[in-house]
């Protein structure tokens, strides 16, 4: 770090932080206390794969800025600069208009999806899910009398922090104390195969796991669901990787009961699963919608998108004689031209380092070194994960794969930090299952950085469970 955040009054900084702001998933109450030990934690630098906090104590950040975000590092000069240049050129017009940097992203991006063709601006991962389910209501009503309106989700996955993104929310333990959700979204069964509903293995497994959609769609009547909503592999709920089986058998379910599948990319999307762009991309899926943020631009602008193919499209300009046919719809900050800029310069750094190859080859050797870890300790009960996006499950009893407590695997995420190394837990998803490390470095990691990512890993375990 080189200090001069530090030339302010960071005790006043510290003062400010703890009086007005309110800080996103964390109890403030050990912050109010009567303890001058317990500050609020501030990040005050990054670069590279490090950030610093207020007191100068350098980190390894193994979790992309807390939630999987800042896919390409911090210090990105190119980025920033892209961005100021683009802000004093233009910095918003409302997307009603066009910009040179969306329309240019948008070719981009789209290069990097066959089958898809249409980029609709927004500002968050929960809006770009919330246009989606706009869309599928609108569809309803143009086609089908607002009859095939539900929308089915699956347990485990998160799609957002909206009231509607939760409605469409498998993690019941987040969804609590915020209901009544909005009608007409419909649970489906996961696919975690360690964690089996079924007394199979395999593709066997992974097909039954489909079937098991199949099922809800019949139960609920295939001529009222307009739309199934899932992650390529789970995130929030587990790192979840599909089984074999399972994605081939979920399109053709779609096909069959003419569903729109709407593929969640928003933690994926854009390398996190390497060698593909999308995690989608690794099943041979064809969506109709996929979502994405977070990556899009590493966290240097605000930018998320819900990208549609031209199925999707057409069906809002096929009537110009109704004054009701088109998206009648709007995201402010949909219009910044920041976002777009940043995200240009963001795939490019992607594509001239070999990042979606960077992240193949250390998410294999990480995985790997897991699999090491696993055999030195017992609690580890499952480890899985795609790319640089892994998961660590922690249980009381391989056998019984009993979930480990949460407050001591929250001990060793507070223990790795005490070391100087960032990894994260699924956090307040699943009512006693909050018991999975969460791992997401960004695509530049080396073997150096994964080695010191696994050793605090191994030391903290060792720590907390013996």
């Amino acid at each position: 770090m080189d200090g001069k955040f530090l030339d302010n009054d960071i005790e006043k900084v510290v003062e400010a932080d703890r009086a007005h702001v309110w800080h996103h998933l964390i109890q403030h109450a050990p912050w109010t206390g009567a303890d001058p030990k317990a500050d609020p934690r501030i990040i005050v630098e990054g670069k590279g794969m490090r950030v610093w906090d207020q007191k100068g104590k350098e980190h390894l950040d193994a979790v992309s800025g807390g939630v999987w975000t800042v896919n390409v590092g911090y210090g990105r000069e190119r980025i920033a600069n892209a961005v100021r240049d683009q802000l004093i050129k233009l910095p918003y017009f409302a997307g009603s208009t066009g910009s040179i940097p969306g329309a240019m992203f948008s070719e981009k991006l789209i290069s990097k999806m066959p089958g898809m063709s249409r980029v609709y601006f927004t500002n968050s991962g929960s809006e770009a899910n919330e246009k989606a389910f706009k869309m599928v209501r609108q569809i309803a009503h143009k086609r089908y009398g607002g009859k095939k309106y539900k929308i089915l989700y699956r347990d485990r996955d998160y799609h957002g922090s909206t009231i509607a993104a939760m409605s469409a929310g498998g993690q019941d333990e987040r969804n609590a104390q915020y209901g009544p959700f909005v009608p007409g979204f419909v649970r489906v069964p996961h696919c975690m195969e360690y964690r089996a509903q079924w007394d199979l293995s395999g593709e066997d497994y992974g097909v039954a796991a489909a079937n098991a959609i199949e099922e809800v769609i019949l139960a609920e009547g295939a001529d009222t669901v307009g739309a199934l909503c899932l992650e390529p592999v789970t995130a929030g709920g587990g790192v979840i990787t599909p089984p074999e089986g399972y994605w081939p058998r979920v399109q053709e379910i779609c096909a069959k009961y003419d569903i729109l599948l709407h593929i969640d990319e928003v933690v994926c999307g854009v390398g996190r699963t390497g060698t593909e762009w999308f995690g989608y991309q690794h099943y041979g899926v064809k969506p109709d919608f996929v979502t994405m943020a977070k990556g899009v631009a590493s966290g240097y602008a605000a930018i998320a998108c819900c990208v549609t193919n031209e199925k999707v499209f057409e069906l809002f300009r096929d009537d110009s004689t109704d004054p009701m046919n088109y998206f009648r719809d709007i995201s402010t900050f949909g219009g910044c031209t920041a976002g777009p800029a940043a995200a240009l310069e963001n795939i490019a750094i992607i594509e001239e380092e070999g990042l979606l190859e960077n992240t193949t080859k250390m998410g294999d050797y990480m995985l790997d070194q897991l699999h090491a870890l696993a055999d030195r300790h017992k609690v580890i009960g499952d480890v899985r994960g795609k790319g640089l996006f892994l998961g660590a499950e922690l249980v009381a009893d391989r056998a019984s794969k009993e979930p480990a407590p949460e407050k001591m695997v929250a001990a060793v995420v507070a223990d790795c930090m005490a070391q100087g190394v960032v990894i994260g837990m699924t956090n307040r998803s699943i009512p006693g299952l909050n018991n999975t490390l969460c791992y997401s470095p960004a695509l530049i990691a080396t073997k150096d950085d994964i080695d010191e990512i696994v050793t605090a890993t191994d030391n903290a375990l060792t720590k907390v469970f013996g």
